[in-house]
């Protein structure tokens, strides 16, 4: 067996990231985006507005960055400059959250406090990470000043949708922490386009097959492996459909998708986008069974039998897509617990696919739901064991696989 070194994670050593903080409630996932970027490799200092300060307590910020915590213009006696020695420090600044204040400020070049001044000021790259109530965020004066820092090449990550502070479920979420560092990584050392032009489907996450309108068979997918998979080839280029079963997680930037609930609509979904694709990645868990005859009406266990209900197999989408692929690859998964390589060599010779990524979902860290993976490469050529990897970093190691299609 081969044994793949691990990615790089220090992608920012050298670096000096000054981190802006803005008087959002979300300020206080600022906390978490300082350590990813140490993390990384980077040195990190803070600046801070005002109001931020009513959220994160720049003590806090202090002991993590072990540097002082720049809040007024005036602060600092030694620096009567201190905007400027700020700006030209860093390689980036990465403002998160950034408020619909702080964006309306940058956008017409008001300089009335420390971090707009600095903004102002800075030759550096600046990403920023908008965070603020849904309305607030479609209003059109906010979305004419994000097309104007946008013009002018300040760098998106998010918003995203979800749970907001006033109680809405809509846009306007700060993007978590891991993906405003993967943000400023992108910036600092740009991915190479070497998928670009290439089509991939991706499918991802679990199906939810009906017994009831409430009861439905699934499993325990997340759909994290196959939206990194989605994220990390948009990112390289390549155009992507993800045909995406039940889940809360957000779709990547730049990425199509088509949601669906059943292996039946899945099946469907995936065999049209493969149509024009180059190539297909099969992450999703589907069902192996569905129910024969799904009630229209929820089932009564005091009336109705719940007992037996009968199921029909589904139709099998890493075995009909490699059926149809011609000169085309096409990728599989295979989630075990045991005699994982045995299965996924197995698995490979009855589906007829190019390669088999096997997971092994005994270990606590890797499978369902977690942040890295445990993996195999299982291909014709051989099996190639992976270190335990982050889920972008094994998405990174399958997308090598289809550099020369």
């Amino acid at each position: 067996m081969m044994t793949a070194a691990s990615n790089n994670t220090m992608q920012l050593e050298g670096k000096t990231i000054l981190l802006g903080i803005t008087g959002g409630i979300a300020a206080y996932k600022s906390c978490n985006i300082v350590r990813l970027l140490q993390k990384r490799g980077a040195h990190v200092k803070v600046v801070m507005s005002e109001h931020a300060t009513e959220f994160v307590g720049p003590l806090t910020l202090r002991a993590l960055t072990n540097e002082p915590v720049a809040v007024g213009l005036f602060d600092d006696p030694s620096d009567p400059i201190h905007h400027i020695s700020l700006a030209q420090e860093p390689d980036l600044v990465v403002v998160a959250p950034a408020t619909a204040n702080i964006i309306a400020k940058m956008a017409n070049g008001i300089a009335d406090d420390l971090i707009s001044t600095t903004l102002l000021a800075t030759p550096r790259p600046v990403v920023i990470a908008p965070a603020m109530n849904n309305g607030m965020w479609k209003a059109s004066a906010t979305q004419a000043n994000m097309a104007t820092l946008c013009e002018r090449g300040v760098h998106v990550v998010g918003p995203g949708s979800g749970y907001l502070a006033c109680g809405d479920v809509d846009t306007g979420r700060m993007s978590e922490p891991e993906e405003v560092v993967e943000a400023v990584c992108e910036v600092l050392n740009p991915v190479q386009q070497d998928l670009a032009g290439k089509r991939i489907v991706i499918t991802a996450g679990p199906t939810h097959e009906p017994i009831d309108p409430v009861r439905f068979i699934g499993n325990r997918s997340s759909g994290k492996m196959g939206i990194a998979l989605a994220g990390e080839a948009a990112r390289r280029g390549v155009a992507v459909t993800l045909v995406l079963g039940p889940t809360s997680l957000d779709v990547p930037h730049g990425v199509e998708c088509v949601r669906v609930q059943t292996a039946a609509e899945m099946l469907q979904a995936a065999l049209n986008a493969f149509q024009t694709a180059d190539a297909a990645i099969c992450a999703a868990a589907v069902a192996d069974y569905t129910p024969a005859a799904p009630a229209d009406h929820k089932l009564k266990k005091a009336n109705e039998r719940l007992d037996r209900i009968e199921l029909v197999e589904t139709v099998d989408i890493l075995a009909e897509l490699s059926r149809q692929k011609g000169e085309r690859r096409v990728i599989g998964f295979a989630a075990e617990t045991d005699n994982v390589v045995e299965y996924a060599e197995r698995k490979l010779a009855r589906k007829g696919c190019d390669a088999i990524i096997a997971n092994d979902v005994s270990r606590a860290d890797s499978g369902f739901g977690t942040d890295t993976n445990k993996a195999w490469i299982v291909s014709t050529a051989g099996t190639q064991e992976l270190p335990v990897l982050t889920k972008p970093q094994l998405a990174d190691t399958i997308l090598d696989l289809l550099k020369n299609i």
